[in-house]
């Protein structure tokens, strides 16, 4: 892991120096094996699957098997009567082993409902960003720095934005995160963005510098979980240039609505197949 975190100390002084650029960097001499870092993100509909059973346990075997260096979950429950009282964030970082952050955007049934992040990393800062509330729930993006062997922190900033259709609140929201990401670190954005390719608010995040990692083969869809028929779950890194990445849609249907993202990341090139 340490040459990933060397990737993000030259990436913060080419962009304090102003020598940013959009075109992709070659790897350092002697990076013959490039870094491997991989994100998850994931919509657990507080651990409720397809069949209506709430299951912890089955959503931490999708996180372990995908062995993730950190996952970002939406749709969290913190002592809410409906998953039981149980802290889900706490419980899937025991199951998991990895440590745990969360932030609440509502009360909810005697408890809060949220965001979490959890990582095989030491968690050093998290921060919760409010952003302008939906018609029907208030939202906010969790920000939650990431010790490395090496170089400064890395941000994961856990997202979810507004569902409804008319997208103007989604949008608003967008802009507002943005406008609380301002500046030239490294970040990674990874959540249920609830809008299409293409659209506006995928649109700001792509004009504000961020670039969303494709994936490398058809299925891109995440949603619904059963049967998925359109591309909501995202992750998405600024600064762009540094990095190559790519995502892949896992193939589980039942554990949640959604289907998880797992998005790898890589200095200059990926390794060869």
């Amino acid at each position: 892991m340490g040459r990933f975190a060397s990737l993000l100390t030259v990436c913060c002084a080419l962009l304090a120096c102003g020598c940013g650029s959009p075109e992709r960097e070659p790897a350092p001499a002697g990076r013959a094996d490039p870094a491997d870092f991989k994100v998850l993100t994931y919509n657990i509909r507080h651990g409720e699957g397809m069949d209506g059973i709430i299951d912890l346990e089955r959503i931490a075997a999708v996180i372990r098997d995908a062995a993730p260096d950190v996952v970002a979950l939406q749709e969290v429950d913190s002592g809410v009567a409906r998953s039981g009282g149980v802290d889900q964030a706490e419980t899937l970082g025991e199951l998991t082993g990895m440590a745990h952050a969360f932030a609440p955007f509502m009360e909810y049934q005697g408890g809060e409902y949220g965001l979490a992040v959890l990582s095989a990393h030491p968690i050093v800062s998290t921060r919760a960003i409010q952003l302008p509330p939906g018609r029907h729930e208030p939202r906010a993006a969790l920000a939650v720095g990431i010790a490395l062997p090496e170089g400064p922190p890395l941000t994961i900033v856990c997202l979810h934005l507004d569902w409804l259709e008319d997208d103007s609140e989604r949008f608003a929201q967008a802009e507002a995160l943005i406008g609380a990401l301002e500046g030239p670190s490294a970040a990674i954005l990874a959540g249920d963005f609830n809008d299409t390719p293409g659209s506006r608010t995928i649109g700001a995040f792509e004009a504000a510098g961020f670039l969303a990692a494709e994936p490398q083969r058809s299925g891109a869809e995440t949603f619904p979980a059963d049967l998925p028929r359109t591309r909501i779950d995202y992750i998405m890194h600024r600064p762009s240039f540094a990095f190559v990445a790519e995502a892949e849609t896992l193939g589980e249907s039942v554990a949640s609505d959604h289907r998880p993202v797992l998005g790898r990341f890589w200095w200059g090139r990926p390794p060869s197949r």
